[in-house]
């Protein structure tokens, strides 16, 4: 397995999580830098597992998660999953609300805070449906209101949880000029997939997971042209879904 090696962002040493008697991630051991990782791997790798032990939404059973300090400390860490996760509250009110929980922008006044918020609805193309309930909008808007308001809280580290996943071609290239636009002002991705042409035309390295287990870690040019795993050939060739 070839690893790529650049200063650390993230740490991630003999992970193993298990659950149901399953075991979902087993010995994992990665350093991620700054930039764009995709995680690649057919269902059941432990793709969304290894983004939500990252993030510490799940404490794993073995092993560790060391961030590494950024501008701010620690890096703020936003993820955005799946199917978006949207409060019953007009869009606009879904991005303030998170924007009150953040201790970056705790005590900024209801103005300044609409205001922050407007202007991520307004990036992502969507202030004109503001005071639209989230939960009616369409699978792509309601991406786009879930990307709005991880990118209102200024992280170091985004974390997508398959963002393009059901969605219709009009809303997942809608969907990836988001994700451009904000990793292009610095916020480092990684982010799992099945779009195997979103992850070569926008990662720079990708790490494919096998039974949970990484099969490589390498540039994505070198993945999608010579996949050095017998997993990751077949993967390329269809054959792992």
């Amino acid at each position: 397995m070839a690893e790529v090696a650049h200063a650390p962002m993230v740490e991630l040493r003999g992970l193993r999580f298990e659950g149901r008697g399953h075991r979902a991630l087993d010995d994992v051991s990665l350093t991620l830098a700054p930039g764009r990782t995709a995680i690649l791997g057919a269902n059941g790798a432990g793709k969304s597992v290894l983004l939500r032990v990252m993030h510490g939404l799940l404490a794993p059973t073995a092993g560790s998660v060391a961030w590494h300090a950024g501008a701010h400390g620690r890096p703020r860490l936003a993820m955005v999953f799946q199917k978006p996760v949207l409060l019953r509250r007009s869009a606009l009110d879904n991005v303030i609300y998170a924007l009150k929980l953040s201790p970056a922008h705790r005590g900024e006044n209801a103005r300044r805070l609409r205001e922050r918020a407007e202007e991520a609805l307004l990036r992502v193309g969507l202030l004109r449906l503001a005071q639209r309930p989230g939960r009616v909008l369409s699978g792509g808007e309601q991406q786009r209101v879930a990307l709005a308001r991880a990118w209102a809280l200024e992280p170091d580290v985004l974390l997508l949880d398959e963002p393009t996943a059901s969605l219709d071609p009009a809303a997942v290239h809608a969907v990836e000029n988001i994700i451009l636009e904000i990793a292009a002002g610095g916020t480092s991705i990684v982010m799992t997939t099945h779009h195997r042409g979103l992850a070569r035309r926008f990662a720079d390295t990708v790490v494919f997971l096998e039974a949970g287990r990484v099969a490589e870690h390498t540039l994505v040019k070198e993945f999608f042209t010579l996949p050095r795993s017998h997993g990751g050939q077949a993967y390329l060739e269809g054959e792992l879904v």
